[in-house]
């Protein structure tokens, strides 16, 4: 029997996570009393079987800005430009969270999102690691399972004419487009890395989120290429302004900008003292160096 695209999400998010990581999630749930809605744990750790050392990544999903800050500056900044993003520690693992509302969370994971953040990310699997209730849990899962459809509908365009292309070969030409619509500080070729982890996920998901947009408005080459202009143009733009808020959201921001990047990239870079006493401008100063030299892309 062929699943549905929503219940292949839906049991994909309950799968079990490393004790750890559920701990660690329950104790962010904490910090957002009566705002919190849903936790997601994503992103490579998710295939760790050992989480030491590693900088863990999840989404808090939240009923609303203002609920969520006892700051009016915090609300402000993540509504005009979500999320913001966090550093967190619990026990002996650390971790970054974004925050995002509800409202904000299905948007982004929509195809008429203004950049691929969030979709991109949530094509991907995930956990939903904590959740308020039954309704946050119903509309945790119908805004992750927009994601891949939303994926499907601006990559299928693009792929080449007058030929076969098998599912498999769709994700890999959108991951490939995504990341070049962010600054990314990952080698050559980890677009073609996360299918290949589990080809079999992304055939199963693949072939369901087909289904999902069986139907839909045809989209020209010509169309959906001006449409992944823009959202690289706006993705590259986004990235440099995320970085600036981060300075003043994330504590040791830099430090973590540079150990992300020599991790992805094989880079040896070195903070220096001022640009730890200056975030914002070290931070910045990065990016030309390391855009021209292919560190970043």
């Amino acid at each position: 029997m062929t699943q549905s695209l929503s219940s292949l999400v839906a049991a994909e998010l309950a799968e079990p996570v490393d004790p750890k990581a559920a701990a660690m999630a329950d104790a962010l749930a904490a910090l957002y009393p009566g705002a919190v809605r849903a936790v997601l744990f994503y992103g490579s750790c998710l295939r760790e079987k050992n989480l030491e050392g590693l900088m863990l990544d999840f989404y808090l999903i939240v009923s609303d800005y203002r609920a969520a800050y006892g700051k009016r500056w915090l609300a402000t900044a993540n509504h005009l430009i979500p999320p913001n993003v966090f550093p967190f520690q619990h026990g002996d693992l650390a971790a970054k969270y974004a925050v995002l509302s509800e409202a904000d969370f299905a948007r982004l994971c929509g195809s008429q999102a203004d950049n691929v953040s969030v979709w991109a990310r949530f094509a991907q699997p995930a956990r939903l690691v904590w959740v308020a209730d039954d309704l946050a849990r119903q509309r945790a899962v119908a805004a992750v399972a927009s994601a891949a459809p939303t994926f499907f509908q601006l990559t299928l365009p693009m792929m080449p004419t007058g030929r076969d292309v098998d599912v498999v070969e769709i994700w890999k030409t959108g991951f490939a487009l995504t990341y070049n619509a962010e600054l990314r500080a990952e080698r050559t070729g980890r677009s073609v890395s996360i299918v290949d982890s589990d080809p079999a996920r992304y055939e199963r998901v693949g072939q369901a989120a087909l289904r999902a947009i069986e139907g839909g408005a045809r989209v020209s080459p010509e169309q959906m290429a001006k449409r992944w202009r823009q959202l690289q143009r706006r993705g590259k733009w986004l990235s440099v302004v995320r970085l600036a808020k981060a300075s003043f959201t994330f504590a040791g921001g830099i430090d973590y900008l540079a150990w992300k990047i020599n991790r992805h990239a094989g880079t040896a870079i070195v903070i220096k003292p001022w640009q730890r006493r200056w975030p914002l401008i070290g931070a910045i100063t990065l990016l030309p160096a390391l855009i021209r030299g292919g560190s970043i892309r």
